[in-house]
């Protein structure tokens, strides 16, 4: 089930909606959202279900056995036995293809490639589950005694299959009791059609642009339709990614759980570096706070940690070297501006740093983009020239030509347009009716309109449900 389905949006959430609010305690209605979970759950991925279960009854048990050992060598193993088992599972499906493949092609070895799919969403609820340990272990947070809530907070369908990476600590007290005002309701709702309108009427036409200009092969695609083609797939992947996350905010919103922000404008950046503390925010923070700062060989190591954050970053988005590619590339800038240090990039001019940003975000995206590694280094060679293409070609002119007003939208909703008229809106009475007023009726238009292009639409899911 996909939230930019008709079916999700105008059946399921409904009368997940009519059900919880039905009843008063919050008891009962934590049953209803853990009903509701599972059943969304098991409508995408009815064979994994059981794996969710019994990954969320182990770390349930792993939580209450910390608490009972606590500061023993007993908890420290028992913590690293549980991260063990959440990174093993994780590694199994989403890994040993790729892993025994790279040995058959290392060592001219026959063996057979597992495939075994992919489980809905593991990628999101291990790191969930390994947060939660590691706050139990370090005493951040009580471990959970109800296993009810605890599955809950483990199978939450706002969140299950492509995030935020929420902690426990973020929901603890919302999965015991919590009070949802009319204000909350318009926000969640707000929200929840924001995000569907990113993902309907800009990622999901972006991606029909992106893969015009690419095509089948990209060693065929002139230099700057390469680079202009990374950079609507840039802009792509935000308005998916953020469509999606903004959806996942205002669903849990509508049933009174507070999510944390996943991104914050992040092409406003300066920097590679703030880009990353502006993009998918729930996961940067986790590798800050949980493998930044491991021991390496005995103690912390400023370089050694950068390292292995970015090539987890890179293997945690998938099974392919593009990915690993992907992670070293931008861990290779943070490193660099790491080395100039903050008072030697505050005295590059504004205007030079904007541009090289954006030009090292474009080629990232463009290796992200491509998991086959000819098409890869095709796509690498194109934007220098290397394939011997011409500079610029009638493909490129015809298809910005005939996408202008898109590509134009993109490119301004992109920046905090909207946050900045509403502020300026909102400084006199008359423009707050007016702000509100102007919300009503513009969430209406882009509900109807989204839903007319999904009647006819082909299923397009959220590219970040891959990971």
């Amino acid at each position: 089930m996909n939230f930019s389905d008709l079916f999700f949006l105008y059946f399921f959430l409904p009368l997940s909606l009519i059900c919880y609010y039905a009843f008063k305690k919050p008891a009962y209605r934590n049953i209803v959202l853990l009903v509701c979970s599972l059943v969304f759950y098991a409508w995408g991925a009815m064979s994994f279900l059981p794996l969710l279960v019994l990954a969320a009854l182990f770390n349930w048990f792993i939580g209450l056995c910390l608490k009972r050992y606590a500061g023993s060598r007993g908890a420290a193993f028992l913590c690293g036995l549980g991260i063990l088992v959440n990174l093993g599972l994780l590694a199994v499906f989403k890994y040993a293809g790729f892993i025994t493949e790279n040995i058959n092609a290392l060592f001219g070895a026959s063996f057979a490639v597992p495939k075994l799919g992919l489980p809905l969403g593991i990628s999101f609820y291990t790191f969930r589950l390994i947060s939660y340990l590691l706050d139990v272990q370090w005493e951040k947070v009580e471990p959970e005694k109800n296993f009810g809530r605890f599955l809950l907070y483990v199978s939450l369908f706002p969140c299950v299959v492509s995030g935020p990476i929420v902690r426990y600590v973020e929901l603890r007290d919302s999965l015991g009791t919590r009070e949802v005002s009319v204000k909350q309701l318009s926000a969640g709702a707000s929200r929840l059609i924001a995000g569907l309108a990113k993902k309907v009427l800009i990622a999901d036409m972006l991606s029909s642009v992106t893969s015009e200009l690419f095509g089948a092969d990209v060693a065929s695609v002139s230099v700057l339709g390469c680079w202009f083609g990374a950079m609507l797939f840039a802009l792509q992947m935000y308005f998916d990614f953020s469509g999606y996350s903004d959806m996942a905010i205002g669903i849990a919103g509508l049933f009174g759980l507070p999510f944390p922000e996943n991104f914050n404008y992040p092409f406003l950046c300066k920097s590679i570096a703030e880009f990353w503390q502006r993009w998918h925010i729930t996961l940067g923070s986790f590798f800050r706070d949980y493998l930044l700062y491991v021991p390496i060989f005995g103690r912390q190591r400023k370089y050694g940690g950068l390292f292995l954050v970015w090539l987890a970053t890179g293997i945690w988005h998938g099974a392919a070297w593009n990915y690993i590619i992907w992670g070293l590339y931008f861990g290779l800038f943070i490193l660099i501006e790491t080395m100039l240090g903050k008072k030697r990039m505050k005295k590059i001019p504004l205007w030079i740093k904007h541009v090289c940003t954006k030009l090292i975000l474009i080629v990232g995206f463009g290796i992200f983009r491509f998991e086959d590694t000819a098409q890869l280094g095709a796509f690498l060679r194109g934007l220098i020239g290397a394939n011997g293409n011409a500079f610029c070609d009638s493909l490129l002119g015809h298809t910005a030509a005939n996408n202008l007003f898109l590509i134009a939208v993109a490119l301004l909703f992109c920046f905090p347009v909207i946050p900045a008229l509403r502020r300026r809106l909102e400084r006199t009475p008359a423009g707050t009716i007016l702000c509100g007023a102007g919300t009503v009726v513009c969430n209406v238009g882009l509900l109807v309109i989204s839903s007319i292009l999904l009647v006819s639409a082909t299923s397009n899911p959220f590219l970040y449900a891959n990971f």
